[in-house]
């Protein structure tokens, strides 16, 4: 089990509805990610209570549900994490720069407590995990250690028929991609009450003349982020996706796919 050595407190504004929340971070020895959203009975963060994909994961149970959770999940993915209690003062997880950057930053510095000569345990799968719609494929296999790839076909210039693949030397780039959208849908959302918070701040921008809105922080942000998405999403089985020694190949999915191959796949670990 691994937690934090202390209490964390972190507090911005949120990327769909841009209310702003305080979000209280407390040590715990429940070997589980726990959510207390405004004094509501708390929820673990698994996929079995992912309540809806369509703009961001929402997790939660019938009295209480907690908004774009996928960042703080990955960084608690990268970070080793899997203990925690997360107290939310409102119902969407602060966006803060669009990535896992800050919350990993923020986990190191309040400081990470780790059993002594910490191992983490290694996982595979028991058979071939799929899915496959159309262009959409997400695919997961036993392997003798981790490989994660992931293929994107955007109506951009230069997001067309790319791929990324993870490794240690890139995790830094991964942590720190951003979440990106069409700048032209941009207006068409916020009319719809989505992306309010949404801004050059903390969302990177396909413009209709090819370029971003901002300087890229690496070659292939986006698709490093859809990747930051796929840890966090599979995290969601219980398991870290990092110590599965799989080879994890996606293409052109999202998080809807991402929490359906996660249901599928919490039902094959096993440990090696």
């Amino acid at each position: 089990m691994v937690t934090l050595k202390s209490e964390l407190k972190i507090s911005g504004n949120g990327l769909m509805k841009n209310k702003h929340c305080e979000v209280v971070i407390k040590p715990s020895s429940s070997g589980q990610i726990r959510y207390f959203v405004k004094d509501n009975e708390p929820f673990i963060a698994n996929v079995d209570n992912v309540l809806a994909t369509d703009h961001c994961v929402v997790l939660g149970n019938k009295k209480a549900k907690a908004m774009l959770t996928e960042h703080i999940t990955a960084a608690l993915a990268f970070c080793h994490i899997d203990s925690a209690d997360i107290y939310m003062s409102e119902e969407e997880v602060p966006i803060l720069d669009g990535s896992s950057k800050i919350w990993v930053e923020e986990f190191k510095k309040t400081g990470i407590d780790k059993p002594f000569m910490f191992k983490p345990k290694q996982y595979t799968v028991s058979e071939p995990v799929y899915y496959l719609n159309g262009k959409t494929s997400l695919v997961i296999l036993p392997d003798k250690e981790l490989f994660m790839s992931y293929a994107v076909n955007y109506d951009h210039p230069q997001e067309v028929r790319r791929f990324v693949n993870y490794n240690p030397k890139n995790q830094d780039e991964i942590i720190e991609a951003r979440t990106f959208g069409f700048y032209r849908d941009l207006k068409k959302f916020q009319m719809l009450g989505f992306a309010q918070g949404a801004g050059k701040e903390n969302t990177l921008g396909f413009m209709d003349d090819g370029g971003y809105s901002d300087e890229l922080r690496s070659d292939s942000e986006p698709l490093k982020h859809k990747m930051l998405d796929l840890v966090g999403d599979l995290y969601l089985t219980g398991i870290n996706p990092l110590d599965l020694r799989c080879q994890i190949l996606a293409k052109e999915a999202g998080h809807a796919v991402h929490v359906k191959v996660a249901k599928i796949l919490k039902d094959k670990i096993i440990e090696i």
